[in-house]
């Protein structure tokens, strides 16, 4: 990396720190289609621990034959266990998921909703209130057990079936889940067509609902790449939590124009050049997602991965 990029230039009124919610390894690897062995997923969550990432969504347990990707999460995640000081959240999609992630000592999971009814039914095959119906014993038995518990919301700004979605649609749902006790929102651009007035909108609408901005988390994908300039609106509102993925990896298996999510690097090379504090040092990520592409087998959609590989080589920590 070129000594002194990105220039600082802070902007006022933006948060002095965000907390990057790293889904790489989660929600990145479920939509490669090849299977990536257990030993590299290990692997490449423990570099992305070494970059400085705090919290590192460590895999799904999701039944093995909706993403057989995961299949593996029994086996991963008690490989994991030496990583300290580093929040290893997993997806859980009911129960029995929330049973098999606890008998693990899993401390935080996640489960995940849908804005639309179309995408419910084709991801979950559920109706909206039959998933949120489906989500209530889960967390009420990670909060009885003092697990964290964050909730994803799909399809917040667009659904490729429905269209455009209306803002007081998203807030419904958005709002039931915080009822049932999630501790976090994550708000989801599953196709990526989010702008920024879009994203100050549901926000401040959420906020006249009652939910915190405290309590939410923005999750863009990069479609028509307004991701950075999405994240920068939600921050701008006051957003500490951002969701990304290292490399850029992923996009959603249930949405075919569901492209890539925000790649971690684009991120911090963005919060770095405002002045705001990661934690993340950006040459060991960048190596650590120049490690993984090529395991893969085709170079990172990170522009920030390829810029900065392409100026310096990352020798392997």
């Amino acid at each position: 990396m070129t000594e002194g990029l990105p220039m600082e230039v802070p902007v006022a009124g933006l948060p002095p720190r965000v907390r990057i919610h790293e889904v790489g390894p989660r929600d990145g690897l479920q939509n490669e289609k090849q299977v990536v062995p257990t030993e590299v997923k290990a692997e490449f969550v423990h570099r992305l621990a070494g970059a400085g990432l705090t919290t590192v969504e460590a895999t799904s347990f999701v039944h093995p034959k909706w993403v057989p990707q995961l299949a593996d999460a029994e086996d991963l995640f008690p490989r994991l266990a030496d990583i300290g000081g580093v929040a290893l959240p997993v997806l859980v999609p009911n129960e029995r998921g929330l049973d098999r992630a606890l008998a693990l000592g899993a401390r935080r999971i996640a489960v995940f909703a849908s804005a639309t009814e179309t995408f419910a039914a084709r991801n979950l095959n559920r109706t909206v209130e039959e998933s949120l119906a489906m989500f209530e014993p889960v967390v009420a038995r990670a909060k009885d057990d003092k697990v964290h518990v964050r909730g994803y919301l799909s399809m917040c700004f667009g659904d490729p079936w429905e269209g455009a979605v209306p803002v007081h649609q998203v807030v419904r749902v958005a709002r039931r889940l915080m009822d049932l006790g999630c501790d976090e929102l994550s708000l989801g651009d599953t196709i990526g067509v989010a702008t920024p007035g879009h994203v100050q909108a549901l926000l401040a609408r959420l906020n006249e609902e009652g939910v915190p901005t405290s309590a939410i988390g923005v999750h863009f994908h990069d479609t028509y790449g307004q991701a950075l300039a999405n994240t920068l609106a939600a921050l701008q509102h006051g957003v500490t939590t951002v969701d990304a993925s290292a490399g850029g990896l992923g996009g959603c298996p249930y949405a075919k124009s569901a492209t890539g999510n925000l790649a971690t690097e684009d991120l911090v090379w963005m919060l770095h050049g405002l002045g705001i504090e990661t934690g993340v040092d950006l040459g060991r990520l960048t190596a650590t997602s120049v490690w993984m592409a090529e395991r893969l087998g085709r170079p990172s959609p990170s522009r920030t991965v390829r810029a900065l590989a392409g100026t310096a080589s990352h020798k392997e920590s």
